[in-house]
């Protein structure tokens, strides 16, 4: 089939169409990040308590599907060897399914009450999640059957970086406007997530018309003797050193992102006094993350892509030190506070859009040492680590709160309350960035050496 050919070069429309994978996907998961909680408590009334449950049984269903569909997607391919490939048949198979189940989740429990409406609600949310990581596994892991090699890695973990830029952008413009018109309605969260959902579906679409497999002969080449098993997780954190590596960089990034997101409104509001400034905040950290896009695969191909991520790591831990021990000495204004941690926050957005690239160098090692081609197994368990590095981070964020003696809605916090807010907005960041820094320098192992071997057995297979 023409999608499975192996092509010269990454061609700009393959670039551009993997770009519309994670916009696509964003399309209807940004909702569920910044608008779900709403929807829960304002249109279907939902209790705290039992949507705190709830939410916790969900968690627990998001934690262990990535993997499952990993291993699942792998398993498959190990069997049958599908004449399209080993990833793009499944985009096509999910996304109507994720289109469809995303319009379910956001309109049909409102049509119910009480306990039943509860019953609803939970399984049209399992079933959106379901689909979701079904797409997302997919999507994430085609980009190491589409790049050859490291300049391809950037240029790809770019690609999707823009397209996860926008498709996080315009679902919080097109149903904050529907919000403000009919308020806080079904109407408008069914039309608005409606809407979502179907341009999502479009570039999904597209996503799988404009990607190819270009490699999709070596991997079926690969892991036709013994199959894919469960305890090939077990054995990516015996025999691959690359994927504990980038296991504790998830953990730590994701950490220190969303203890950074969950506390930020503390620190303009409480600390800074100017909590309006975070919209000029956002603006700004979009157009640096912009800006870094282009930059990446130009700077990678020049010092090579683990070497660049270190560097961005070590210059975002000493820009949050350095905003730290400033501000442990002197009021700063909000403008430079604003500043500051955007610069510190582009570095470590670095190592953000180019750990999908390390993704696929992962892959090709544990095809080396274990000669097997497991791309959605590593995904899906890099994407759990990711999870894990969620929890913590928001649970973290959530306890330090009462640990610091946060009182909600006093006029002015205490002396100890604002010291522990920069800590943790400034200080823990710069700590989680020095933590991934010391897995890249110290736990990842592909070495100049190890890549050419690699490189030979490829030419060999």
């Amino acid at each position: 089939m023409e999608h499975c050919k192996t092509t010269s070069h990454l061609t700009l429309k393959q670039q551009i169409g993997y770009a519309f994978g994670d916009l696509g996907g964003c399309m209807t998961f940004a909702l569920m990040g910044a608008m779900v909680t709403r929807y829960y408590t304002n249109v279907l009334k939902v209790d705290t308590l039992i949507l705190a449950t709830l939410l916790f049984i969900w968690n627990i269903w998001d934690a262990v599907n990535d993997p499952l569909m990993g291993i699942l997607m792998d398993k498959m391919y190990a069997k049958h060897h599908h004449k399209n490939g080993k990833f793009r048949p499944w985009l096509l198979r999910i996304a109507p399914l994720l289109c469809v189940s995303a319009i379910v989740f956001w309109t049909v429990p409102t049509f119910f009450h009480g306990t039943t409406m509860l019953v609803v609600l939970f399984f049209c949310k399992i079933l959106y999640e379901g689909c979701y990581t079904m797409f997302n596994i997919p999507m994430g892991s085609l980009l190491g059957a589409m790049a050859n090699n490291d300049a391809e890695r950037s240029s790809l973990s770019s690609a999707r970086g823009f397209g996860g830029l926008v498709g996080n952008v315009l679902p919080l413009i097109i149903l904050p406007q529907l919000l403000d018109r009919y308020g806080d309605t079904s109407f408008a969260f069914g039309v608005g997530s409606s809407i979502c959902a179907v341009i999502g579906f479009v570039f999904c679409l597209l996503h799988y018309f404009w990607t190819s497999e270009r490699n999709a002969e070596a991997v079926a080449a690969v892991g036709q003797g013994e199959g894919i098993k469960l305890g090939d997780i077990g054995r990516l954190f015996t025999k691959n050193r690359a994927f504990v590596a980038l296991i504790i960089h998830g953990i730590c990034i994701c950490t220190q992102q969303y203890v950074a997101s969950t506390l930020g409104t503390y620190m303009y509001g409480d600390v800074l006094g100017n909590i309006g400034i975070m919209s000029v905040q956002s603006t700004l950290s979009m157009v640096l993350g912009v800006v870094c896009l282009f930059l990446c695969p130009v700077v990678s191909k020049r010092m090579g892509l683990e070497k660049m991520i270190r560097a961005c790591l070590l210059i975002g831990a000493a820009c949050y030190l350095s905003l730290f021990a400033l501000m442990m000495f002197m009021d700063i204004s909000a403008v430079t506070y604003m500043i500051w941690s955007s610069i510190a926050s582009s570095f470590c957005g670095v190592s953000i859009y180019m750990q999908w690239g390390l993704v696929a160098t992962v892959t090709d090692y544990n095809e080396y040492v274990t000669g097997k081609r497991t791309e959605g197994t590593i995904y899906g368990v890099f994407n759990l680590s990711r999870r894990v590095g969620q929890t913590v981070g928001n649970s973290a964020a959530v306890l330090a709160l009462g640990w610091i003696g946060y009182e909600a809605g006093a006029a002015t916090q205490t002396a100890v309350t604002i010291t522990g807010i920069k800590a943790l907005c400034v200080l823990i960041p710069a700590i989680a960035l020095i933590g991934s820094w010391v897995a890249f320098r110290f736990v990842w192992n592909i070495t100049p050496q190890i890549r050419a071997a690699m490189g030979e057995g490829k030419a060999r297979g």
